[in-house]
């Protein structure tokens, strides 16, 4: 379980890292607070790198180690993963540590690809949403099930090979497309 966990943690924080170059290039800054202004002023950041933010969801839920990506863990087939041999106290602090990664990489996800603290639509007196749409949104049962819908774990073997062959030439085109736009805009 630890050799399918170092290999699968590797994998992917290089994806996970190439996702943010991106990030970087467009907001021209590496301090969080200006990437959060730059999207106050422009537009989410979700809107100007999508491939970006799905590369980055999928790499940060990999990183976390959850379905469909659990497989160090592989409860069903061995019963805690790598954490057989701590109980108690031990196991507690490296639950506590699992956890912590979902609220950096929520946060990162907010503040990277959701404008941080800006809420569209948000003005003092409440939200204003009368000049867009004029009514809210009700989705079917049907939209509800989806949104829901679980998924199969994947083998090892596969979650490499879709790291490898997939999502990594995927960030680095990525990059390329950003920069390529980049240029265009800045030369045009």
């Amino acid at each position: 379980g630890g050799l399918r966990a170092a290999s699968q943690m590797v994998s992917y924080e290089v994806t996970l890292g190439l996702t943010l170059v991106g990030c970087f290039m467009v907001y021209g800054t590496l301090l969080l607070d200006g990437m959060v202004q730059w999207q106050v002023d422009h537009v989410w950041g979700v809107f100007i790198q999508p491939l970006g933010f799905i590369l980055f969801f999928f790499a940060a839920i990999a990183e976390m180690k959850r379905v469909p990506f659990d497989a160090p863990e592989g409860e069903s087939e061995i019963v805690a993963g790598y954490f057989l041999e701590y109980s108690g106290f031990k196991f507690g602090m490296f639950m506590t540590g699992e956890f912590l990664e979902h609220i950096v990489s929520g946060s990162l996800i907010a503040v990277l690809f959701f404008g941080g603290y800006d809420v569209p639509f948000l003005h003092s007196d409440g939200f204003h949403f009368a000049e867009v749409i004029g009514y809210d949104i009700q989705l079917p049962h049907v939209v509800v099930v989806l949104i829901g819908w679980t998924l199969p774990r994947f083998r090892y073997d596969q979650i490499m090979q879709l790291c490898w062959k997939i999502i990594l030439p995927l960030s680095l085109a990525n990059i390329l497309i950003t920069g390529v736009v980049i240029l265009m805009i800045q030369g045009g």
